[in-house]
């Protein structure tokens, strides 16, 4: 790999992914703006960011970036251009523990699973792990006082 991604983010107007990233050989850390000239608010954002991250000027630079974080750029993007603020964008990144999923359409309901693989992906104990516990009993009762 010739280029580590260090940061990803949008940039609205135009509609463009940036991503900051170092050079390996030089060790030099530059700034890459990728318009996103077919991009609306209509666009498959999942069929969009898999051809950005497959598109063969940009293949070296998003090779670190994996596939749901440009899909949630792409998300980000597209709310933007619906209309809504950034903050109802990463609101609905964010799991709700509360929240009804019986309410949702596929689509929501497939990005809510998909959020949750992840999560636990990311906190699950495997054998290889310095903590890792065989048979680990754990009681969830509510102690009173």
């Amino acid at each position: 790999m010739l280029y580590e991604a260090k940061l990803c983010g949008v940039k609205f107007s135009p509609a463009s992914i940036v991503l900051i990233y170092q050079h390996m050989e030089n060790k030099k850390i530059r700034k890459r703006i990728i318009p996103l000239r077919n991009f609306s608010k209509y666009s498959d954002y999942s069929l969009a960011a898999e051809r950005l991250k497959n598109n063969p000027q940009h293949r070296g630079y998003l090779e670190a970036v994996s596939q749901s974080q440009l899909e949630k750029l792409h998300i980000i993007l597209q709310d933007h251009m619906q209309g809504y603020r950034l903050q109802h964008s990463l609101a609905s990144f964010h799991l709700d523990p509360d929240q009804d999923l019986n309410k949702l359409d596929d689509e929501e309901l497939a990005c809510k699973k998909g959020q949750m693989d992840e999560l636990f992906e990311k906190n699950q104990k495997r054998k290889d792990d310095a903590d890792f516990v065989y048979d680990l009993e754990v009681d969830f009762s509510k102690s009173t006082r």
